[in-house]
């Protein structure tokens, strides 16, 4: 059935047609059975006005606009040749259903009034001399009913179609946002695994460079002291690997990881670990914390530890060889603040902003990038009398 369901709908007018042929039948037969009374010359009308109202039926939805006003002419040729009315001008029923439903607002417009006033005029045209004026009036109201019952369901189904059709071009919209705002997120979250990329290797690539150099300088005169470089040099080339392959693994297609896969971000409390290795590599840090230490937000954690890091890769990079650094994280009621300052010999801002002397668009663009990300605030700039200096503000609530 439901092959035979799928078939009609596909073939809309084979099907009229059928309707048209079988209600064409009909009238023909019901035309020659009122032969004696009607004559043979209301016949040969009766047939061809029939034909073109069946015809009405089968071509109703190709061209419903037309097919009204076809309709409406053969009404008025049945009043002006007084052809009685007949089976077949139950296709006046059916332009009015169907105009309603998908012609045109004027011809439904047209259509209405047509029908409301077709009983009345055949009424008029071919009263019934056995009723009374009230019974006649009884009978246009009863044929006018169907009419306008008619209209109003054709035009409820032209809204319920508005409205269906409003709501998949709705939904089909609501999709394409769906798919643009997916597209921006990963646009925006390659943007991200870039900045860690950048961190992760300016930091343990420069630490481990550092203590190449020393090992190689002090190789013959000192075997332990190269011996502990090298091993601060293996151990900061797993670490920059293992923070790599976790990144990278976020890149790849076709594969889901369970989040305990990943190692964890680095947090505040890890800028101790951070400071450390780089008093290790060779770099005079002094660090202090002020105010009560507590939980902050994942993001502000994240970017606070990453600009204590860019910003003493900096200076290990560009402070020269006798450069120390300060570092301050200041615990506010409604933030997190940082301070860095290195007393080296420095470069221009201009070079910080053009990237951070690496050529890629990072440095102080990438802090000011973290710390709009989470609503903060960053100041940075050389130091009266040499060095750098770089304050950050972080909120614990983005900014509206």
């Amino acid at each position: 059935m439901q092959r035979l369901y799928d078939f009609l709908r596909r073939h809309p007018t084979g099907v009229d047609s059928f309707w048209a042929v079988f209600l064409f039948g009909i009238s023909v037969v019901g035309a020659a059975a009122h032969q004696e009374s009607r004559g043979t010359e209301s016949l040969a009308l009766i047939i061809p006005i029939a034909f073109l109202l069946c015809l009405v039926i089968a071509l109703r939805r190709r061209m419903p606009e037309k097919m009204l006003l076809l309709t409406i002419g053969l009404g008025v040729a049945q009043v002006a040749l007084d052809v009685e009315t007949t089976v077949a001008d139950f296709a006046m029923l059916v332009i009015v259903y169907t105009v309603a439903a998908t012609g045109a607002r004027w011809a439904s417009r047209a259509a209405l009034g047509t029908g409301l006033c077709a009983a009345l005029v055949a009424q008029l045209r071919w009263p019934n001399e056995h009723s009374s004026t009230l019974g006649n009036l009884a009978i246009v109201v009863f044929q006018t009913v169907p009419f306008a019952l008619a209209w109003v369901l054709g035009d409820s189904i032209r809204t319920r179609r508005a409205y269906f059709a409003q709501l998949e071009e709705r939904n089909a919209r609501l999709e394409k946002e769906r798919e643009a705002q997916a597209k921006v997120a990963v646009a925006a979250e390659r943007a991200r695994i870039a900045r860690e990329l950048h961190d992760v290797v300016a930091h343990n690539v420069s630490v481990m460079v550092v203590q190449a150099d020393g090992a190689a300088y002090v190789l013959d005169a000192a075997p332990d002291q190269a011996k502990k470089a090298l091993e601060t040099i293996s151990s900061t080339g797993r670490q920059a690997l293992a923070e790599m392959r976790r990144l990278l693994g976020v890149l790849r297609t076709g594969e889901h990881k369970e989040a305990g896969e990943y190692v964890p971000q680095p947090d505040v409390e890890q800028i101790d670990e951070l400071i450390e290795q780089c008093r290790t590599s060779g770099l005079p840090v002094d660090f202090k914390v002020e105010g009560t230490p507590r939980p902050l937000p994942s993001g502000v954690e994240l970017t606070a530890y990453r600009i204590v890091q860019e910003a003493l890769t900096n200076t290990r990079k560009h402070g020269g060889p006798n450069a120390g650094a300060s570092v301050r994280l200041v615990y506010f009621d409604d933030g997190l603040g940082l301070l860095v300052e290195d007393d080296g010999k420095g470069a221009p801002h201009e070079l910080y902003e053009e990237g951070g002397f690496d050529g890629q668009g990072h440095g102080l663009i990438g802090m000011r990038e973290r710390v709009g990300m989470v609503g903060g605030t960053l100041d940075a700039g050389p130091r009266p009398g040499g060095g750098f200096r770089i304050s950050a503000l972080l909120p614990l609530k983005p900014a509206h």
